[in-house]
C-alpha cells in the first residue's frame, strides 16, 4: 500500500479545531448512543481506521462485546433499546442521504426518542463522524496506529 500524507502534520490548526468541534459535539449526546452511532457510520463508510478506534472507545467505555458485533445487523438483534435504534436509523439515513431526503417515518422515529435539542446535537455527531470517515478514508492511516496515543491499548482486545 502506497503511504499517504500525515493531514494531522499537514495542517495541525485545522486538525485542533476540528477536535475541538468534535469534543463539544461528544458532549450533547450520552456516550453509549454516540458509540453506537459513529461505529455504525464508520461501518457504512468502510472506514477502517475509524470503525477501530471506535469500537475500542466503545468497549473502554463499558459497551459489551457481543452489542459490538451486532451494530452491523442492529435491526434483527434484539440487544437495542428503542431509543439506540432510533438513533442507528438517524445515522444510516443522514450517513448514506437518499435523493428524496430523509423520509417522514424516520424522522418521527426520532423525534418520539429525542428531545429537539438532542435531535440537533445527534445530527452533529453524524456530521462530525462523516467528516473524519471521509479523510481517514481518503488518507488511509492504519487502523490501531494511534492507540497507544489515544489511550486505545486499554481496551485490551486480542488480536
Amino acid at each position: 500500500m502506497t503511504q499517504r500524507i500525515d493531514y494531522m502534520k499537514q495542517s495541525p490548526e485545522l486538525f485542533k479545531k476540528f477536535v475541538a468541534f468534535n469534543m463539544a459535539v461528544a458532549e450533547g449526546i450520552e456516550s453509549s448512543i454516540a458509540d453506537l452511532v459513529v461505529i455504525r457510520a464508520s461501518q457504512l463508510n468502510a472506514c477502517g481506521f475509524c470503525l477501530d478506534m471506535h469500537v475500542k472507545q466503545a468497549k473502554i467505555h463499558g459497551e459489551k462485546e457481543l452489542r459490538l458485533h451486532h451494530v452491523a445487523v442492529w435491526r434483527e438483534s434484539t440487544l437495542f433499546a428503542p431509543r439506540e435504534r432510533a438513533a442507528l436509523a438517524w445515522t444510516e439515513i443522514l450517513t448514506k442521504l437518499p435523493e428524496q431526503g430523509v423520509p417522514d417515518d424516520i424522522y418521527e422515529r426520532v423525534r418520539t426518542q429525542f428531545s429537539e435539542k438532542e435531535i440537533t446535537d445527534l445530527t452533529y455527531l453524524v456530521m462530525c463522524i462523516n467528516a473524519w470517515n471521509r479523510i481517514n478514508v481518503a488518507f488511509k492511516p492504519v487502523p490501531g496506529s494511534a492507540d497507544v496515543a489515544f489511550g486505545l491499548d486499554k481496551a485490551k482486545f486480542a488480536a
